[in-house]
């Protein structure tokens, strides 16, 4: 399956009643059945997916910008809970109901939070960012990334201060360096490679790495919410040559999940969500009334 990306086909800020302003894009008929992606770690709304398998499925898929990213207003100490209020205002706001929802990377406990909120009608999680703080796993975590994650969870302002040193470039040469030969033939194609470093940019453009620092100290701390409580059902993706985004590829986070079916896929690593746009949303469609 080609990867592929393509410019919103609509693009604006919705105002939300504290007079803080959400970012967001969409892609696919205006009256299409309402899908919301929350993106990956430091990119912007306008790295959407599945490019003209929307319009076939007849998909409207939703970009936020999570605050302090791209075009959303920044909120400093703002928590998940904080997060899924401000999708609720935006549903409402955008008539977008009660989505399904698409968590890629690090936006995938972003999308558990609104899942656990009763926002979501259906869930994927595609390359998604584990619970590394969860104790189940730390023996399985890299001596790096434990060493980060006990930081985060031991003192999260200052694990918040040094991720506020990334930008857009250091985050590009993170995701180059960690990555398979499969998924750089994804990112390395110019048009996308293209589309990945301009929201990055976008993702850092309100001048600091506030909004991404701030993600990631809740993305790799202890998830406060309650994963039983959400019952909707939930599609866990995964490329099997993903060695960056969970130790053993989501077999945990299945199984604390009520309703969950785990799905590993050959050939791919971290670019699933750009290689095999088609099956992701095909089965949220699948879990639609």
């Amino acid at each position: 399956m080609a990867a592929r990306t393509t410019e919103p086909a609509r693009l604006g800020e919705t105002r939300l009643p504290d007079g803080r302003l959400l970012g967001w894009a969409e892609w696919g008929p205006a009256d299409g059945v309402p899908v919301l992606l929350c993106p990956g770690a430091a990119t912007s709304r306008r790295l959407g997916f599945g490019a003209g398998v929307v319009d076939t499925l007849g998909v409207r898929l939703v970009s936020v910008d999570r605050p302090g990213l791209g075009a959303s207003t920044p909120a400093p100490g703002r928590t998940f809970a904080d997060f899924a209020a401000d999708v609720r205002r935006l549903c409402a706001l955008r008539g977008l109901g009660r989505p399904a929802v698409v968590g890629n990377s690090q936006g995938a406990p972003f999308a558990l939070a609104c899942a656990e909120a009763g926002l979501a009608s259906a869930l994927a999680l595609v390359s998604a960012a584990d619970e590394v703080a969860a104790p189940e796993l730390a023996s399985a975590l890299p001596a790096e990334l434990r060493a980060l994650t006990e930081r985060a969870v031991r003192d999260p302002a200052a694990a918040e201060e040094f991720f506020a040193g990334f930008d857009a470039d250091a985050m590009w040469d993170l995701v180059m360096g960690g990555s398979p030969d499969c998924d750089l033939a994804v990112y390395r194609d110019p048009d996308f490679e293209a589309a990945y470093r301009r929201a990055l940019t976008e993702g850092f453009a309100q001048g600091a790495a506030a909004g991404y620092a701030r993600d990631t100290v809740l993305a790799m701390g202890r998830w406060p919410f309650d994963l039983r409580r959400i019952t909707v059902p939930v599609d866990i993706w995964y490329g099997e040559q993903d060695e960056s985004h969970s130790p053993d590829k989501g077999a945990l986070l299945a199984t604390r999940l009520p309703d969950a079916r785990r799905h590993l896929v050959p050939g791919i690593g971290g670019a699933l969500l750009w290689t095999h746009a088609e099956p992701v949303l095909g089965a949220l469609q699948a879990h639609h009334p």
